[in-house]
């Protein structure tokens, strides 16, 4: 669940936090560029921007998740998901650095691709994964990851960690944590049974 349910956790929960220094970063950025302050309509409009194209992500990442899931399998579908969790990390950590709240909204979409994809074959991949007697017990580690997400997203968050003015990017970059991990992980693990026998028909590989 680390690059899977987990990040939709993380993703949900760590926007909140850094919500004013990201809105002072775009005003002080629009005058930088514009040598005008923006309005505060603006601000709210760019800040709508940040917040709700993460679920458009989510939305194409749902829509890609059947049909990677049986070209490629299940394992390395769920290892394609972190390819935009890195890119968002990179977009959103650099966004400072490089004067551009274009890069947070960017980001956001790509971190809203990674979880609609991961979200989705997580459940498939250890739902097949899993033996008969312990199918229920693994498909809720789903909403427990989920839970843990959100935990460690507000617990990131606080002023004592990463919730100051100076490290906001690095807090909107922690899904590359996890992301890493998984791709450390996820190679050392059997594909799923089912895509082995069904989609590849490779029974031998299967059993």
């Amino acid at each position: 669940g680390i690059g899977g349910a987990f990040q939709y956790g993380l993703q949900v929960s760590i926007i909140n936090s850094p919500a004013e220094f990201i809105k002072s970063f775009i005003r002080e950025t629009w005058l930088k560029r514009y040598g005008s302050s923006p309005s505060e309509e603006m601000i709210t409009l760019m800040w709508s921007f940040v917040v709700s194209i993460y679920s458009i992500g989510g939305l194409l990442g749902s829509w890609s998740a059947g049909y990677l899931s049986v070209r490629f399998g299940r394992k390395k579908a769920m290892l394609f998901a972190n390819i935009p969790a890195l890119l968002s990390a990179a977009l959103m950590g650099l966004s400072r650095l490089c004067g551009s709240f274009e890069m947070i909204i960017a980001g956001r979409l790509f971190s809203g691709v990674c979880v609609g994809l991961a979200l989705n074959i997580h459940l498939m991949y250890a739902g097949e994964c899993a033996p008969r007697k312990l199918r229920g017990l693994i498909a809720i580690t789903a909403s427990t990851a989920v839970a843990t997400g959100k935990f460690v997203g507000f617990a990131l968050g606080l002023r004592e960690v990463l919730g100051v003015d100076a490290l906001w990017p690095i807090l909107m970059a922690t899904n590359a944590l996890p992301a890493l991990i998984q791709l450390l992980t996820l190679p050392f693990f059997p594909d799923s049974p089912r895509y082995l026998l069904i989609d590849k028909k490779d029974k031998e590989g299967c059993i």
